[in-house]
């Protein structure tokens, strides 16, 4: 059976969420403050090359560890309702995009996975 990164589309298919993903994270006044003063093409690469390797595809990440990421966040308030509001706009975002139910709760509870990471917990 394949991975979820090929069952998604692969690298087109991820580059396209990721895109769409932060277009809608920006307008969402939930968590668009979390981003003020970030190189927002660097976080698009980094997040597509993060997302290709948690997916399964080829792993060419090297960025910080999901708790290092994060933590500077986490010191400006991050909290749940701010994770939740991500994990919408994904949701969302995959949807938008034609990907099947099955692999956007596949993606879901993979998100899900490093929420404790994510809000240094």
């Amino acid at each position: 059976m394949s991975n979820l990164y090929e069952r998604l589309g692969g690298e087109n298919a991820v580059n396209a969420a990721v895109e769409l993903f932060y277009r809608k994270v920006l307008a969402d006044g939930r968590i668009a403050r979390f981003f003020e003063g970030v190189d927002m093409d660097q976080q698009i690469a980094k997040q597509k090359s993060f997302l290709t390797m948690a997916f399964g595809g080829p792993n060419n990440y090297s960025g910080l560890d999901m708790r290092n990421a994060h933590k500077r966040l986490v010191e400006k308030g991050l909290n749940d309702s701010h994770v939740d509001a991500v994990l919408e706009d994904l949701s969302s975002t995959l949807r938008q995009l034609g990907v099947a139910e099955k692999e956007v709760k596949e993606v879901e509870a993979l998100a899900n996975s490093v929420r404790n990471d994510v809000l240094n917990r």
